[in-house]
């Protein structure tokens, strides 16, 4: 176990300030409290670590503005749960890190580390591209589609996503209540391993790392496979060939599932609108386009239709559950490709909508480039509840892939030469 002491502060602000310029993962940050809190922070297991707290998620020192203008400087009087649960196991809370607007599609200032021109994914902007830049080592995130997954494929991180409600959501701005999920973003799945042991529930357990080999591996190209570019399709079959060594990889059809895009969005716009239903009415002036045409999407659903998706969405979930009685662990890609240009949006959400309909939990790994040289994730994906397990595998693998590229910008800093 670390320790914070005000070396930490000073450490943790040389890179963010080298960094923040460029990247701009932050919404908001403040160097006096920072070292205040690495004076007075309590010894525990997250001792020394740093956390970038997504700008969905309340926090009593700074302001959630929920990537909205609606929100510009709102303050709540507590912390969140996660928050809490964090801080008392030692992290040092460095501030918050940029949201898309209500952690949908409007994106904000941060770029990608490895590509300045690029998005570095949304919604979890912000805590993806600080942990990619090195400015953090954890980064909290949020998933309600894609918005962990895509990021951490695209910045070259370790995303974790666990399975539907393991992690408390009390205080985080909610949009899709059937989906909404809190991960997180790490440089490594020991990392992950580290935050999953405090945030699974309220008591810290131990922290055991450990490698565990599946015995059959499912590799499956999704439903959409005909949206996945080159680089994305090298990476898959990169990825299955690693592991082929040790277990049994095959591919697996999961075609029968492919209404669960459209269940998604049929679930989620009807959430939405009700979640946004108060900013809808009130500040409709300063919500996007694309916030606007979700909530109006909902609107149009009735009751009836989306009953009925929430109950193919139950089947498909018995479903799942049978593909998981013979393989132990599935690969899909994690994203179309590389990160698009900024201009071009956050990118698309279409190979994670079927596993946040499914609740399963999902590790991206990182450690494959694509035909621009920038990264491409890969996702390993287990059965509902098996958090434990999956991250044991994801342990495996990450020794298998090859190694995170770190950014350009940060091969001068402390442990990245």
């Amino acid at each position: 176990m670390s320790e914070n002491t005000p070396d930490t502060a000073t450490v943790l602000l040389a890179r963010i300030e080298r960094h923040e310029v460029s990247i701009q993962a932050f919404s908001s940050y403040d160097p006096v409290r920072l070292r205040h809190d690495a004076g007075n922070a309590p010894k525990g297991p997250l001792s020394g670590l740093s956390v970038g707290v997504k700008d969905i998620i309340d926090t009593a020192y700074y302001p959630t503005a929920h990537g909205s203008p609606i929100y510009a400087g709102h303050h709540t009087p507590n912390d969140a749960a996660c928050v809490t649960q964090l801080k008392a196991a030692g992290a040092l809370c460095v501030g918050k890190t940029v949201t898309t607007e209500f952690a949908f599609f409007r994106d904000g200032p941060t770029v990608n580390p490895y590509d300045f021109s690029r998005t570095p994914g949304g919604s979890s902007s912000g805590s993806a591209a600080a942990v990619g830049a090195g400015m953090i080592d954890i980064g909290l995130a949020s998933q309600t589609a894609a918005s962990l997954t895509r990021p951490a494929s695209y910045c070259g991180v370790v995303g974790f996503k666990p399975s539907y409600g393991r992690y408390a959501g009390a205080g985080i701005k909610g949009l899709a209540p059937s989906f909404d999920t809190l991960g997180t973003i790490t440089p490594d799945v020991k990392t992950a391993v580290l935050a999953d042991s405090v945030l699974k529930g309220p008591v810290p357990t131990a922290s055991t790392v450990k490698s565990a080999v599946p015995k059959r591996v499912g590799v499956c190209r999704t439903p959409w496979w005909d949206q996945a570019e080159d680089s994305t399709r090298m990476a898959l079959q990169k990825a299955g060939a690693c592991l082929g060594g040790e277990t049994t990889v095959e591919d697996v059809d999961l075609s029968v599932f492919k209404a669960a895009a459209d269940l998604h969005v049929t679930i989620m716009s009807y959430e939405a609108c009700q979640a946004l239903g108060w900013e809808y009415a009130e500040q409709r002036a300063l919500l996007s386009s694309q916030i606007v045409s979700l909530i109006e999407a909902g609107r149009a659903i009735d009751y009836a239709t989306y009953r009925q998706a929430l109950a193919e969405a139950d089947r498909l979930r018995a479903q799942i559950a049978d593909v998981f009685t013979r393989y132990d662990l599935l690969l899909a890609p994690a994203a179309p490709g590389e990160a698009p240009k900024k201009e071009d949006g956050t990118g698309s959400p279409i190979f994670s909508r079927i596993w946040t309909l499914l609740r399963l939990p999902t590790v991206t790994l990182p450690g494959f480039t694509g035909v621009n040289g920038l990264p491409v994730g890969i996702q390993l994906l287990g059965a509902f509840g098996e958090d434990e397990s999956l991250l044991d595998y994801a342990t495996w693998a990450e020794t298998l892939f090859p190694a995170r590229p770190i950014p350009s910008i940060c091969v001068q800093d402390t442990g990245h030469e």
